[in-house]
């Protein structure tokens, strides 16, 4: 991964977003690591890698016993009936 100065980053912008369409690019300021900047491409991936993570986890948490989205659903309702 390639890393940058904050103050880089800030004067060479241009330069700095060619970069990171070719691989993330992590950012520093003050000796810190403070960003890292990302394709849209990368990110869309990542994001959709998340999306598929916290599927397959209420997936699982749903065949361990939890209830899934309708029934989840299904018990707020009767609660909010129940109260009128």
């Amino acid at each position: 991964m390639k890393t940058q100065t904050a103050t880089y980053a800030k004067t060479n912008f241009g330069r700095v977003l060619d970069d990171a369409a070719r691989g993330p690019v992590l950012i520093q300021k003050s000796g810190r690591c403070v960003a890292v900047l990302l394709s849209f491409e990368n990110y869309e991936r990542l994001s959709q890698l998340e999306d598929q993570y916290w599927i397959n986890q209420a997936k699982a948490s749903e065949a361990d016993g939890f209830a899934g989205a309708e029934a989840s659903q299904q018990f707020l309702d009767n609660l909010l009936n129940a109260q009128d």
